[in-house]
């Protein structure tokens, strides 16, 4: 059952929690675009972790009211709301793909209620000192973010249009996305659990339209709100060394600017790749 959160300035969270009640609490932060409704470990999975797992809906997707103008570090003040309401006095972040910088920033910024921190295939800030931040990405993303940074009005209209599509018909993303997918990628979406899952966040994401994808992609190409090299807590990132969606490079500038972080390459695999390491990463998330 989804539960309403009241955040910062009277603003709904749809968060729903999965898992052992008692267990340790690890908030997941879904990509982008996504929902609530992303890929996740069976419950079972998570009561033999010892984990309760909780997500949400970042502001503009599914349920969650939108927040003009949110930064990354934003999600800091709305992870701490669920916390509250909860009765949380401290828990683990993961954050995958789009969810990586926001966890990153609930590390950062909440350093005295986040015990550990975890990133699957992250983006790195779009400021980032001496990284090639386009490098190695797929020619869509490219196109994606290079729109996004030329202002508003040149992608806002396109993001409205293709979210309506998706979802009215969230397997023609999947169709869309196959072509740019190595041969890793490909084999794990046509998994029809893994589709299923997939298929359900989108198809939530889009509900209301297209503003949780619009803010989240302003936020990636702005300043952040913080910096990775202000974290303390315990960081551990994963990614695919055959990504072109967040291309590796991202994650090797991450860990050499986060105090102590580890990275772990994982040859062979690509984005999708972070769905078949999900339940390691919360194992080590939930300490």
């Amino acid at each position: 059952m989804v539960q309403l959160v009241e955040a910062p300035g009277g603003r709904a969270l749809a968060v729903d929690t999965l898992g052992d009640p008692q267990g340790r609490p690890v908030f997941l932060l879904h990509g982008t675009p996504g929902s609530r409704l992303g890929p996740v470990p069976r419950s079972t999975v998570l009561y033999r972790l010892g984990v309760l797992l909780i997500s949400f809906d970042r502001p503009g997707y599914g349920d969650s009211t939108r927040l003009p103008g949110r930064r990354v570090s934003s999600a800091a003040a709305d992870v701490t709301a669920i916390a509250d309401a909860l009765g949380l006095d401290d828990f683990a972040v993961l954050g995958r793909s789009g969810g990586g910088p926001h966890s990153l920033a609930c590390a950062a910024l909440l350093p005295d209620r986040v015990c550990r921190a975890a990133t699957l295939v992250s983006l790195a800030p779009r400021n980032a000192e001496g990284l090639d931040w386009y490098g190695g990405m797929t020619p869509s993303n490219v196109r994606e973010y290079s729109e996004v940074e030329r202002g508003v009005r040149h992608f806002a209209d396109s993001f409205r249009f293709r979210s309506q599509q998706i979802r009215d018909d969230p397997v023609g993303l999947i169709k869309d996305l196959v072509p740019e997918l190595p041969p890793t990628d490909r084999t794990l979406v046509s998994d029809s659990g893994i589709r299923r899952m997939l298929l359900s966040t989108y198809r939530e994401a889009f509900r209301y339209g297209a503003d949780g994808w619009i803010d989240d992609v302003l936020a990636f190409t702005s300043d952040w709100g913080f910096k990775v090299e202000d974290i303390t807590v315990p960081v551990r990132l994963w990614h695919g060394a055959d990504d072109q969606f967040s291309p590796v490079d991202h994650s090797r500038w991450l860990t050499d600017h986060i105090p102590g972080a580890q990275l772990y390459l994982e040859p062979g695999a690509a984005h999708f790749g972070a769905l078949k390491v999900m339940t390691e990463a919360l194992k080590w998330a939930a300490g």
